[in-house]
């Protein structure tokens, strides 16, 4: 050291090693925050695919579907329309899950465009929020264990069992 520098100017270890744990520390909340963000959005719009059909339905040609045929993803039976202005068809598709039964009747909201349906009414919309179920059970663990946010990651679990079981219940 040059003896007319004052002892102050040179940074000590200590004051370096916590720079460097703070600057580690804020990049694992960053980086941890960027993750459960994306998981989040990633549910919203995987979910949001068939939800805008099941719950913006003003305009949108609702009905009934007898599911008569179904193949390995898909069913698909004649249409009955029940809204103003949406016409019959002999052959609509619905996507085939634990939810749909050959020879049951469902109501759907027809996809524009298409010959595709969506379950409509309250086990449409929780069916189609799904994904994000998933999302927010996955979240709450990169929450829990990469912020260390336990009280914030219990009500993302919650939120997302939730979620879950309603619409298992309702389907």
């Amino acid at each position: 050291m040059i003896p007319a520098m004052p002892a102050t100017a040179v940074p000590s270890r200590r004051a370096s090693r916590r720079a460097s744990v703070a600057a580690l520390r804020f990049g694992r909340l960053a980086s941890m925050g960027v993750v459960a963000v994306l998981i989040l959005v990633a549910g919203v719009w995987a979910s949001w695919g068939s939800a805008q059909y099941v719950m913006l339905t003003k305009g949108r040609e609702r009905g009934t579907v007898e599911v008569a045929r179904c193949a390995q993803d898909v069913c698909s039976g004649p249409y009955t329309p029940l809204s103003h202005g949406s016409e019959a068809r002999d052959r609509v598709v619905i996507e085939r899950s634990v939810a749909v039964e050959k020879g049951r009747t469902y109501s759907v909201v027809v996809k524009p465009g298409s010959d595709d349906v969506v379950r409509s009414g309250p086990a449409g919309v929780l069916y189609s929020w799904v994904p994000m179920g998933g999302a927010l059970l996955l979240a709450s663990v990169v929450v829990a264990g990469g912020l260390r946010r336990t009280g914030l990651a219990w009500v993302l679990a919650g939120s997302g069992i939730g979620l879950l079981t309603a619409a298992f219940v309702t389907i």
